[in-house]
């Protein structure tokens, strides 16, 4: 998905490959050049404390914030939600990240040098974890030298990421988690995608700061259409227009999913459903043909893309018609609201974070069924009230099977509860934790 616009002030730097360009820069509603000063207590900061720090330097319109992701700011939503909520409650942001990965060496100097000179002193700096290194460390360093407070935003632990690779035993997944937790350890307060991260960052990790859940919600794009717009866009829209007759007569249905293509998401999993649906729907003409369009780039992609021709060529995939695509943010959401069911296949590495796409997904009032093996998902999806969870092929498949044909009732009502689900928008969200902590909100 390519990232979206927005019309608020904010200040962007994106490192790419070896040199900084500015991405966008509009007038900063904040003032320039405000003084800082170090906080006295350096121990465990309470809540009252912390949106005391937010307002020693005079009105609100004074905050300044560095928001800090070291990846794609345009494959970074939560990050640009972040940014996006600062500049709309008249804070400055500096939103800085980089469109080309490159070597540690070059992004620890690149990241010191935009922290540290290309752009001015801000009250809090706000890091985007993982990846960790070399962010936290440079963070804290440039924190400490110009008198900033560090929140770190945790949307997962970087070492459990290193060991769908290596393997959990891995001596460099375990020196991996050790710098992790020394380096977040100064940090002033920490924000967790989900209750069950912040349980577990509360419990275990003994952190000096504050720990606040903030969930994923949806931003204001993602809406759901009506039925004439949902038309209308799936007779353009190029995966979906061959086969609009079959959408429009409710002969076919549009299932979606959103990846990266990485290690995290078994596709294999959809794969396997796919193929178990399709030999039961071509004896069984209740059962509807399915248009499965599969959005996103990464790593991965181009073995799924041969698989799936295998496939066809083998007969395993009648009724069935699988599409990868790579669409604008407008486009994206557009999908999502047109289709018919989503599907997640997040593992979650840590099993404490959140896939965005399922976000998304119930933001347009979207139903998802997605693998649920994992502790944090209960928090997203309720079972049988806005989506269904499975933890093999076999039950995806079982499910396609009963929401597609046999038990469509389920599915508008599925689709109910996503819209209801859906309401809760990142404002909600955002404003009484963040928009608090950063002395930006009342």
């Amino acid at each position: 998905m390519e990232p979206f616009k927005c019309d608020y002030s904010l200040h962007s730097i994106i490192f790419n490959g070896s040199e900084e360009v500015t991405f966008k820069t509009l007038m900063h509603k904040g003032k320039k050049g405000s003084r800082f000063c170090r906080p006295r207590h350096r121990g465990t900061l309470s809540h009252d404390r912390l949106r005391s720090l937010a307002s020693l330097n005079g009105r609100q319109s004074e905050i300044r914030v560095q928001v800090v992701v070291l990846g794609d700011i345009g494959r970074s939503p939560r990050i640009q939600y972040h940014a996006l909520s600062i500049a709309k409650h008249g804070g400055s942001v500096d939103l800085i990240g980089y469109t080309a990965p490159f070597k540690v060496i070059h992004q620890t100097c690149s990241l010191y040098y935009a922290l540290g000179y290309r752009t001015p002193p801000a009250r809090w700096l706000l890091v985007q974890n993982p990846p960790t290194i070399p962010t936290l460390l440079v963070a804290q360093v440039i924190c400490f030298i110009r008198n900033t407070h560090l929140i770190i935003d945790w949307h997962n632990f970087g070492f459990s990421i290193l060991g769908l690779r290596l393997g959990p035993a891995h001596p460099l997944v375990r020196i991996s988690e050790a710098f992790e937790r020394l380096s977040c350890s100064r940090a002033v307060a920490h924000l967790a995608v989900s209750n069950a991260m912040a349980r577990v960052l509360k419990e275990n990790w003994r952190l000096r700061g504050q720990v606040l859940p903030l969930h994923d919600r949806p931003f204001a794009h993602f809406r759901p259409l009506q039925e004439n717009e949902r038309v209308d866009f799936l007779a353009k829209c190029p995966e979906t227009a061959f086969v609009i007759e079959g959408i429009k007569s409710g002969r076919t249905k549009v299932l979606v999913s959103s990846t990266s293509w990485t290690p995290d998401e078994d596709f294999s999993l959809l794969l396997d459903a796919l193929v178990t649906y399709a030999a039961q729907a071509t004896t069984d003409d209740r059962l509807p043909d399915i248009l499965a369009v599969i959005t996103g780039k990464g790593p991965q992609k181009e073995a799924f893309s041969s698989r799936i021709r295998d496939m066809i060529d083998q007969g395993r995939l009648k009724k069935v018609h699988l599409k990868t695509a790579w669409l604008s943010a407008e486009d994206y959401a557009k999908l999502l609201a047109s289709a018919d069911l989503g599907v997640s296949l997040h593992t979650s590495s840590s099993g404490l974070d959140l896939p965005m796409k399922v976000v998304d997904m119930l933001g347009v009032g979207l139903p998802v069924v997605g693998w649920a093996n994992f502790d944090a998902w209960p928090e997203l999806i309720q079972e049988g009230i806005n989506g269904r969870g499975f933890r093999s092929s076999a039950a995806l498949s079982t499910l396609l099977v009963n929401l597609f044909g046999k038990e469509e009732r389920e599915l508008q009502h599925l689709r109910r509860g996503a819209v209801l689900e859906g309401k809760r928008r990142w404002d909600d969200e955002w404003d009484p934790v963040a928009g608090k902590l950063l002395g930006l909100c009342i």
